[in-house]
């Protein structure tokens, strides 16, 4: 843990301006978007051993367009908070969305993985994963954030009009001006000047995330030098269910299958690796210029490309905050680690952290005990670290080894899918890891 001093003062009336509303919480949680809405959904059903619920504050910056407790599902649909980038969801994590009752108004937007095709671009080096193989009836899922971020905020609402306890509070669009951590809670002063106490404070406020930097904890950042340039795009030919991840000099092409609009005949979801002077090049030129450069590097496996949609560029880094914890206080997904999305990790890494904590918080109710104490988020934190090195460990290889043209590297690389395809052993324990299990 940093050494921030714990302060063992605690915020009365006389230390705040006039008017100042204090509320007290046993869960605040910074942001309220897919890590913050799914840990407040996770949290939402837990109760104290007297039956009671804890409470829950979000603290959101965007407006959500509506008050607290009459959502509907138009509003959910936020633009401003959501953005339409897809998300591979592994098959782990659309198990836990179900349990939570998420996936029934997400299925019908989700493309399931049947296949998963992966080339080296002028190479001998290919390997093919098959759902039916595995025994599962997709290796995962491709859906826009957007429509996740809709449906998780419409079962809160849901959640909220059944609930017989109102036991979530959302502060939104409001701001975090300062933590203060005392011994038995956590102090949180908004820019609407409400004070928010808790027993426990998780930082779900991504990758420039407050509750990280007002607790001081360092972050190791590693420059990939890259860029994601990502855009959707119809097809000559159909998808057929089939994710590929397409290794090329410039640096990987995945092309992950979207649900079929009516209007086109396919459509997939680009993610395009290349350096940023090749990311900005190739964002502004031409539909059809971009059309053949694509073609050109991701080959004929889809025919043409027949459509482009609007094309967005995103540097790419490693960034990992040196400590997952603080005095009362978890950092979730982004505000913990933002990886490489070279094998669509980073958000079920989120997910499986939203997971933990929530098993660790109804471990601490059940017991009578502290939910914000050093030993629940310590085991927590230990707990995680495994994951987060294994995943991190994994995208971070593959960014060495499928990014570089040094002829070693591309021998190693050919063999080395060579060997998972042919090898069960190995493929097994790579598509059990990349399935989150």
């Amino acid at each position: 843990m940093s050494d921030t001093v714990v302060n063992t003062s605690v915020i009365t009336a006389d230390k705040l301006p006039r008017n100042t509303e204090i509320k007290h919480f046993d869960v605040v949680i910074s942001g309220g978007g897919l890590s913050g809405s799914l840990m407040a959904l996770s949290l939402s059903s837990l109760k104290k051993t007297d039956g009671s619920p804890i409470t829950i504050a979000i603290v959101e910056a965007h407006s959500l367009h509506q008050d607290d407790s009459n959502q509907s599902r138009e509003q959910l649909n936020n633009p401003s908070l959501f953005d339409d980038r897809v998300l591979a969801l592994s098959h782990a994590s659309v198990d836990y969305l179900k349990s939570l009752n998420v996936w029934p108004s997400l299925s019908r937007y989700a493309q399931p993985i049947n296949d998963i095709h992966i080339s080296d671009r002028g190479y001998y080096g290919k390997a093919r994963i098959n759902a039916k193989t595995h025994n599962v009836s997709a290796l995962g899922y491709v859906i826009e954030m957007s429509k996740i971020g809709a449906a998780l905020h419409q079962t809160l609402a849901e959640h909220q009009q059944t609930s017989n306890n109102k036991n979530m509070t959302w502060f939104c669009p409001d701001v975090i001006e300062s933590i203060t951590w005392h011994r038995d809670s956590v102090n949180i002063v908004l820019g609407s000047s409400v004070v928010l106490t808790a027993s426990l404070l998780i930082g779900c406020d991504g990758a420039q995330s407050i509750c990280r930097k007002s607790a001081n904890i360092a972050v190791e950042e590693e420059a990939y030098e890259q860029s994601a340039l990502i855009t959707n795009v119809a097809t000559q030919l159909p998808h057929n269910n089939i994710a590929y991840e397409r290794f090329t000099e410039h640096g990987p092409i995945a092309m992950l299958p979207l649900v079929k609009l009516p209007s086109e005949s396919s459509r997939c979801s680009l993610v395009w690796t290349l350096t940023p002077e090749q990311a900005d090049k190739i964002k502004n030129i031409s539909d059809d210029a971009f059309k053949r450069e694509l073609e050109t590097s991701f080959g004929r496996w889809l025919g043409e490309i027949t459509q482009v949609g609007k094309r967005d560029i995103y540097p790419l880094s490693l960034v990992r905050a040196q400590e997952q914890m603080h005095h009362r206080m978890v950092l979730i997904g982004n505000a913990s680690h933002t990886i490489h999305p070279i094998a669509g990790q980073g958000f079920n890494l989120g997910l499986r952290d939203v997971q933990a904590l929530s098993s660790r918080v109804a471990q601490s109710l059940a017991q009578s005990s502290d939910i914000g104490s050093m030993a629940a988020l310590s085991e927590y934190a230990q707990q995680r670290k495994k994951d987060h090195d294994h995943i991190i460990t994994l995208t971070d290889s593959l960014v060495t080894l499928f990014s570089n043209q040094l002829p070693p590297l591309v021998a190693g690389r050919n063999i080395a899918l060579k060997v998972l395809n042919y090898v069960p052993t190995i493929k097994n324990a790579f598509v059990n890891k990349t399935m989150g299990y």
